[in-house]
């Protein structure tokens, strides 16, 4: 329990800047920066795993940790830590029997602890940005990650650590819960049961999933494969943070960053022309859902201080 007080604080941190997209706080010392890479890398390890057997037994465990509807009501907006290996097919079936509030709530409450865990990770990233030199083995490490240089640049430039600031940022939970709600129908797809494929992101590396109906003029593409629900959130953040696609974006957030503004779900979500070939329906259609399901909530939460819990289907 000695390390609950660091927990604690590093939470509050990171809820800070998940609530009010503020600046970024004044620069740690190395110690300090250190602390914080240490208590989270502590609370995802050796998870607690938890069998759950049915949704009865998943909501069970929803109200023990707080993360329920009525809680939410009240206010609380404390996310434990939780992850799963996969949506299966059991679920593709079972969901179609649930009421449409119940699948929404499951879905909702299973990815917004990932989409908050790889925001924290993002947030870790932006420290070592804002605190190492140019020089940095650290820093070249994530410019190269964020493909702001290739393998041969040993150092930075003081523009180029400004592109990978601009590079290295959050996504508001709002924004990436209602893209995989839309991407995975809800994790029913196909592409989500086979392959954690979440955000619909193409491959074109002849490794992805092929569609039934492939498009011939854009070659030998399939939809990626992750390891983990998990990897998928973490590779969509990534493919927002580097495509050129999504300049816009990041250019905007950027600027609402820099102006004290929050980083919104529903500003952002207005620069995804170019994600879907639907284009402005698809801005429109993620807006809706944001608005409808209240996910602008979520952009207020925060993880909770305690270990991860991974959540396990019988064998």
């Amino acid at each position: 329990m000695k390390h609950r007080h660091s927990y604690m604080l590093i939470g509050a941190c990171m809820a800070t800047c998940l609530l009010s997209a503020c600046n970024d706080p004044k620069p740690k010392t190395e110690a300090d920066s250190a602390l914080e890479q240490a208590t989270i890398v502590a609370a995802m390890q050796d998870p607690i795993e938890v069998e759950i057997h049915s949704l009865d037994d998943l909501m069970t465990l929803f109200k023990e940790h707080h993360y329920d509807s009525e809680n939410w009501q009240n206010g609380n907006r404390e996310i434990p830590r939780l992850s799963f290996a996969k949506i299966g097919e059991r679920w593709a079936k079972s969901s179609q029997n649930l009421p449409v509030p119940v699948k929404k709530e499951v879905f909702f409450r299973l990815m917004a602890p990932l989409v908050l865990i790889a925001n924290e990770k993002i947030l870790l990233e932006r420290q070592i940005i804002n605190n190492e030199a140019i020089t940095s083995e650290s820093l070249i490490a994530l410019a190269r990650k964020y493909k702001v240089i290739d393998e041969s640049v040993l150092s930075l430039t003081q523009q180029q650590k400004i592109e990978l600031l601009e590079r290295v940022d959050i996504m508001p939970p709002s924004l990436a819960l209602a893209q995989s709600a839309e991407e995975s129908g809800w994790g029913t797809s196909r592409f989500t049961r086979e392959g954690n494929s979440f955000f619909g992101q193409w491959d074109f590396s002849g490794k992805g999933m092929v569609p039934k109906q492939q498009r011939k003029e854009l070659g030998n593409y399939g939809l990626a494969r992750f390891d983990s629900p998990l990897a998928s959130v973490e590779g969509y953040m990534l493919n927002i943070n580097t495509q050129r696609a999504y300049q816009k974006l990041r250019t905007l957030r950027a600027q609402l960053r820099a102006d004290g503004k929050p980083i919104s779900g529903l500003e952002l979500a207005g620069t995804l022309d170019k994600y879907s070939e639907r284009g402005q329906a698809y801005i429109d259609s993620i807006r809706e859902m944001i608005r409808y399901n209240k996910l602008q909530e979520v952009d207020k939460a925060y993880l909770s201080d305690d270990k991860l819990i991974h959540l396990k289907a019988p064998e």
